[in-house]
């Protein structure tokens, strides 16, 4: 059974003299090429400019970021706010001394939040479709960044689960700890490799990409119930007064993943678009 306890204690950082390269940073970088090229697919297949496709680039690199970093911010350590303002939008800390920190502390909720307003905003400005219409393609990438995204916290030994009170899990030495934890970011991160693969195959070799707002639906529905299963095994990532208003029945994650599986489920079986995109 000792075979199954792993100890985890990685370098997070390559300091290269004028620069200290995190690698949460490159998961992240990864997941937005990967993304790109994924999209530069969808976007040839469906005779779309690559101008239009750079402007979408830019709108989803900027919607995903403001919003996972707000949405860390309010869901999670709104006490930032009032302690430390300016390290919200920037890379540093300032509380207790000037340090660099990148850019930690990003929730998926506040992102995928960020993800629709900023698609709104490109296809108002640039794509003029439908928001449906982009939304259902650019879930697609967006499910297999999420994979890496789930590898940079578990570089990061952040995001962490709950202890499995046996010889199984992995033992973050970054904690100082000396008991196994569930590894719930990887959890999540295999489980979101067979939600790109399932978007994919429905996009490519099925119709249902003609129906608006499935995929974006599917999309929904397979992550956060996805999310809500593995809060079970995964500790509180900040503050739990949400959790609490609702008499700590479910956490925060969970309470926050109910209204997107809802809505994916709205526009997979309930939504009737005003017409068929072609």
């Amino acid at each position: 059974m000792h075979a199954l306890k792993i100890y985890w204690d990685p370098i997070k950082s390559l300091d290269l003299g004028f620069f200290e390269l995190h690698f949460y940073s490159v998961m992240w970088i990864i997941a937005f090429i990967l993304g790109f090229h994924i999209t530069k697919k969808i976007w040839k297949n469906e005779n779309q400019s690559n101008e239009s496709l750079d402007s979408l680039f830019i709108y989803s690199v900027l919607g995903i970021m403001i919003g996972a970093r707000l949405g860390h911010v309010i869901f999670y350590q709104s006490e930032l706010i009032s302690e430390d303002f300016f390290s919200i939008f920037l890379p540093f800390k300032f509380k207790g001394g000037f340090e660099f920190t990148g850019f930690q502390g990003l929730a998926s909720h506040g992102a995928a939040i960020g993800m629709i307003i900023s698609m709104y905003l490109f296809n108002k400005k640039v794509l003029k479709k439908s928001i449906l219409w982009i939304l259902d393609r650019v879930v697609i990438a967006t499910a297999l960044g999420a994979v890496f995204v789930r590898i940079g916290n578990f570089i990061n030994s952040e995001i962490i689960g709950k202890y499995t009170n046996s010889d199984f899990g992995v033992v973050f030495r970054q904690l100082s700890e000396t008991n196994p934890r569930h590894p719930a970011q990887l959890y999540e991160a295999f489980c979101y490799i067979f939600v790109f693969f399932i978007l994919l195959y429905v996009y490519w070799k099925t119709n249902k990409s003609k129906q608006e707002g499935f995929l974006f639906g599917l999309f929904l529905v397979f992550l956060w119930t996805i999310r809500f299963c593995v809060e079970f095994v995964k500790e509180p990532q900040g503050d739990e007064d949400l959790a609490a208003f609702f008499g700590n029945i479910l956490n925060n994650g969970q309470l926050l993943s109910i209204p997107f599986i809802l809505i994916g489920l709205y526009f997979m079986f309930v939504y009737k678009p005003k017409k068929t995109v072609a």
